[in-house]
């Protein structure tokens, strides 16, 4: 494992803020207290007035462990899959785990990228086996939706760590961004075992992390602007990737 890999999914990292901090089973406050909205202002994992959660569970009350006595006493308004009601948190995100793609998606964070949280979320979405921010290791968690806290970010301080995490993890990295000489997306055999890489808004991509992928791909666009917004273009992609190697049986 890469020494500047640092994995942020049990606590949050140390530089977080600290309202977005922790992802413990005995957050209590969010849980009970805090109601659809997470302390940290904001739609979050506890949803929002539209937001259709469950009541007390009815009946006698399951004793598998998977299951959380307060959700099971209070209900679970979270914004989870009915798959995990009532679950724990740390259940969920082993269980996520589990059943994860062996596709990873990294990130640049030079300028702070606003778009970072949407990514997160998305990544979540696709069953990603991982996130990996790379530069700055502040980011904006509130696109996220508390999403973070049910899978592993990682963060690298440049692109050289998160290239040394592709080669040791059997992972080829495959660059998104619309380059000259870039295969078309649609068209372009995406690897199993892959990290998809996303620069930043406007400047894309890095140099080192061009040099570092085994294939850059780009999107096709029809419309006057140069570029579409980072999150969306990672949704695409991973997609893309869905739709090529994902057993469409497994999906919720």
């Amino acid at each position: 494992m890469d020494p500047d890999d640092s994995r942020t999914r049990a606590d949050g990292d140390r530089d977080a803020d600290p309202a977005t901090r922790g992802r413990g089973d005995g957050d209590s406050r969010a849980r009970a207290g805090a109601g659809p909205r997470d302390a940290a202002g904001g739609p979050g994992e506890w949803g929002g007035p539209e937001q259709v959660g469950v009541g007390p569970w009815p009946g006698p009350r399951p004793d598998d462990e998977h299951y959380d006595p307060e959700l099971l006493e209070h209900g679970d308004a979270r914004n989870v899959v009915d798959a995990y009601r009532y679950w724990r948190r740390e259940a969920v995100a082993d269980d996520l785990a589990r059943r994860a793609h062996p596709f990873h998606v990294a990130i640049e964070n030079f300028g702070h990228d606003h778009n970072i949280g949407t990514v997160v979320r998305t990544a979540n979405a696709f069953g990603a086996a991982g996130v990996h921010i790379v530069g700055r290791r502040r980011w904006n968690r509130r696109g996220a939706m508390v999403t973070d806290r049910y899978l592993d970010v990682h963060h690298h301080d440049d692109v050289a760590g998160l290239l040394a995490f592709a080669a040791a993890s059997d992972l080829t990295v495959v660059a998104v961004d619309n380059t000259p000489g870039a295969r078309r997306l649609e068209t372009a055999d995406l690897p199993r075992r892959c990290v998809l890489l996303f620069g930043q808004e406007g400047p894309g991509v890095t140099g080192d992390a061009r040099a570092g992928a085994a294939l850059t791909v780009s999107i096709a666009q029809f419309g006057s602007t140069r570029s579409i917004n980072a999150g969306v273009a990672a949704g695409i992609a991973m997609h893309a990737w869905v739709r090529q190697h994902a057993d469409l049986d497994a999906a919720w």
